[in-house]
């Protein structure tokens, strides 16, 4: 077992990307435009304002800008934390017995325990700017809604989580932690909002999902002054905020003199995915150099290998704006799985139009074979 290269790679602070990139810049065929779902005409910025805030609708809906500079303020909060190890995986090579050299980009090593706080902090850092009393939000599994209560807490604003009933119930443990940094933490569907307490008539002892949370959550910050709805994923504005994991793992990697074959991320909605290949991705769309992206996706909620590339409504209440991207239908309701987190309906329309156009792969798992194979 060869060991020159190191166990962990860790970049210096200096080494911190200081912009976030935007994979749209280099796409030739560009994600189709949000479609309002009362006129079926493309979202403007006007439109999304009363949902989103100012400065992150901008960047959701720039196709061309290729480099966004990050904020000092949120630059300082990413050294808390940054830059994340790249690892070797040399003890799960020798299990395989596998000629493959295995790295892995280690995104648990902040408070919320996930990727989710690089772009937490960034949409707390644009809600504080402007001025806004607080935000709300769904989570899944959690992790989303942690790192979101912590960079509310950093920027004294209130915040409101929604988190799918299935994981609320499972995972104790991690809505305590939310309410530790001050969020308010309530089940979802719930009987605190309209569509909340109407999908629970039609669907009675549901589960719930992260559709269904996102309706809530984006009812409560419409009709709250001072509020607006973020989101931990899905989005064009996530997905930039998240290049941030590749961004580094391209570094480390280029220091080491290694160039990856392969880059396989899970996907559930597309953050950690479309964070981990941007830099990567971007080569691959220029024509500098070529990779195989491969998602894995749970085969309960299959977006990618199942569902249709299409408009669709992003949550279940079909308040939010109609996306085109590869979906499962806006009202389907995935059973109960671990990974809270994964079970979403659509995916982010970046890497829905990359996979269509046929730039990656994906592949469908049973949780069951994931703890086998564990």
């Amino acid at each position: 077992m060869s060991e020159k290269i190191p166990y962990k790679t860790y970049l210096d602070e200096k080494e911190i990307p200081t912009a976030w990139y935007n994979m749209r810049a280099d796409m030739k065929n560009k994600p189709a435009p949000l479609l309002n779902p009362g006129t079926h005409q493309p979202m403007k910025a006007e439109e999304l304002s009363p949902v989103f805030c100012d400065e992150l609708i901008k960047q959701e809906l720039d196709n061309d800008t290729a480099y966004f500079p990050i904020p000092e303020e949120i630059l300082k909060f990413y050294k808390m934390y940054r830059p994340s190890p790249l690892v070797r995986a040399y003890f799960l090579e020798k299990k395989l017995g596998t000629p493959a050299k295995i790295y892995y980009k280690f995104e648990g090593n902040n408070t919320s325990g996930s990727h989710k706080l690089n772009s937490a902090i960034a949409q707390a850092y644009y809600a504080k700017k402007q001025g806004l009393k607080g935000v709300t939000t769904e989570t899944g599994a959690g992790q989303w809604g942690t790192a979101l209560s912590m960079a509310c807490s950093y920027f004294d604003l209130d915040c409101k989580v929604y988190m799918v009933k299935v994981s609320y119930e499972q995972k104790p443990f991690r809505r305590e932690v939310m309410r530790t940094y001050g969020a308010s933490v309530t089940p979802s569907p719930s009987n605190t909002t309209n569509v909340g307490r109407a999908i629970l008539e039609k669907h009675p002892g549901t589960t719930g999902s992260l559709g269904c949370a996102i309706s809530e959550a984006v009812e409560v910050a419409v009709g709250t002054e001072g509020y607006r709805y973020v989101l931990g994923s899905v989005l064009n504005q996530v997905l930039l905020h998240q290049s941030v994991i590749g961004l580094e793992t391209k570094t480390a990697l280029d220091k080491l003199g290694v160039k990856p074959d392969i880059i396989i991320g899970c996907a559930g909605g597309g953050s950690n995915l479309g964070g981990l290949i941007a830099p990567f991705m971007g080569e691959k769309l220029r024509g500098e150099a070529d990779y195989r992206i491969i998602a894995v996706e749970p085969a309960s909620c299959p977006s990618f290998t199942r569902g249709t590339f299409a408009y669709d409504f992003c949550d279940t209440g079909m308040v939010c704006p109609l996306a085109k991207m590869y979906t499962l239908g806006s009202d389907f309701i995935p059973s109960a799985n671990h990974a809270g987190g994964l079970r979403y309906h659509g995916m982010s329309s970046t890497l829905s139009q990359l996979y269509h156009d046929g730039y990656m792969e994906a592949r469908s798992v049973k949780q069951t074979d994931v703890f086998e194979a564990a």
